[in-house]
């Protein structure tokens, strides 16, 4: 961080901020401190990335922090008083000095914010500036300063700098404006990332589209495979063992040469073209429908693509597509639904009829459905042990079934019900009565 920004930002605390009411570490390297009444700050110290900021909506903990540094952080400064903030050593170091008193005796701390490049750190000292404990301890193997419980703090070697100053006008507001651009900044980068990995596999999956070998095709090799199956068979009296090739009249009566490529046996050799023909004959018969549940998968990842492109928030791109856990096992078995997780709940999509005929067939009676009113669509399940699910994850559900079945923004209307209601015609033709319709807007 700049030094001008840390020196409004202590002028701004000094004149706003008289007690510590609460102090907690939320992420790795992120604490918030609530000053007086609801007045909450976030430091960070990130190397690389450090910053201070507001948020108009109380940031959640990614875990639960226990370690001796939090337990101090908190004993120490929890319902404290502050007796001084100052940029000390005219540095880029906030120190906040506080007093609270237990049963015992008066206690002084003083709590050293670096930001300061390689530095960076967060240190909770004594009176006499010796470490009670620190977010990041440093031995003397590893820096020429030691961070280390029960050592005296060196001060930070200062360079001879002189800092650029510059007029804020509002300090309260850049801080809200701090998060906001780096928010957005996060946004762009996860969404750059995440679509990148879906256009390989876009690109993966219309190579094999187009690689796909066409109906006709299958269909003639079949039928050249059949007749030169039976033409060996009616020939096997004239055939020897080893032969390489023999001469023969087609069912067109024109004379052809068949190669035999050198088999013990003939005899062998025409069942083996027979099992060739009939492998043929069936990918010719199944090759539309491959080719359409390839179509159909391709249509969904494009439409993720523009999902993610209008995602407004980081937490709606980890939605559509979460990270893969690091101990994920790479053999587990395909799904034949795409799945999302909401507040504890696990929403499954059907991107395909194939899909869409799956969830329906294995959904239980308890589980919620939904699906857009009197127009084709995917198939959305919430997976559901009770007779109610909450109305935020009605309407992720519902937003989900939109945004994958329709190209345009608009208003839609989701008809959804409990799977029991759902009566299964043809494929993943349904008739559902009672239901309940949502309105989404995208």
């Amino acid at each position: 961080m700049k030094y001008f920004l840390l020196k409004e930002i202590v002028q701004y605390l000094s004149l706003n901020a008289q007690n510590i009411k609460s102090i907690r570490r939320i992420d790795n390297n992120l604490i918030i401190i609530e000053f007086n009444n609801r007045n909450i700050v976030y430091f960070d110290v990130s190397k690389g990335n450090a910053r201070i900021f507001k948020h108009k909506k109380i940031l959640s903990s990614k875990k639960d922090f226990n370690a001796p540094f939090d337990v101090s952080l908190q004993k120490r400064f929890n319902n404290s008083k502050i007796e001084n903030f100052e940029l000390y050593n005219e540095d880029k170091i906030i120190n906040i000095k506080v007093n609270s008193s237990s049963s015992y005796k008066k206690l002084t701390t003083i709590l050293q914010l670096e930001f300061t490049g390689k530095h960076t750190n967060i240190i909770i000292l004594d009176e006499n500036r010796v470490v009670i404990e620190a977010l990041r301890h440093i031995d003397e193997f590893s820096s020429s300063r030691v961070v280390k419980v029960g050592h005296k703090l060196d001060e930070v070697p200062k360079q001879n700098f002189i800092p650029k100053m510059e007029e804020i006008t509002n300090i309260e507001d850049y801080l809200y404006e701090i998060y906001e651009k780096s928010e957005l900044e996060n946004l762009e980068n996860i969404k750059k990332q995440k679509i990148s990995q879906i256009e390989k596999k876009v690109t993966k999956l219309k190579k094999t589209i187009e690689s796909l070998p066409k109906k006709e095709e299958l269909e003639f090799e079949s039928n050249s495979l059949y007749e030169k199956a039976n033409l060996i068979l009616s020939n096997l009296h004239n055939i020897k063992p080893y032969q390489k090739s023999f001469k023969v009249y087609n069912y067109e009566g024109v004379e052809i040469e068949i190669d035999l490529e050198g088999k013990a046996s003939a005899s062998k050799y025409s069942n083996d073209l027979f099992k060739k023909a009939k492998r043929a004959k069936q990918k010719a018969s199944n090759i539309s429908l491959e080719k359409d549940n390839l179509t159909e998968k391709l249509d969904y990842l494009l439409r993720l693509i523009n999902n993610l492109k209008n995602a407004t928030s980081i937490e709606e791109c980890e939605f559509l597509l979460p990270k893969k856990e690091r101990n994920q096992t790479k053999t587990k078995k395909a799904q034949s639904f795409e799945s999302f997780f909401f507040e504890g709940y696990k929403i499954m999509l059907g991107s395909s009829e194939r899909e869409n005929i799956y969830l329906l067939e294995n959904s239980k009676a308890s589980d919620f459905w939904f699906h857009l009113k009197d127009r084709p669509s995917c198939h959305v399940i919430v997976q559901n042990t009770k007779k109610e699910i909450p109305q935020s994850v009605i309407n992720q559900a519902a937003t989900l079934c939109v945004k994958f079945s329709v190209d345009y923004s608009g208003t839609y209307e989701v008809d959804f019900t409990q799977r029991r209601n759902v009566k299964i015609q043809v494929g993943a033709n349904v008739l559902y009565n009672p239901y309940t319709t949502a309105v989404v807007r995208i």
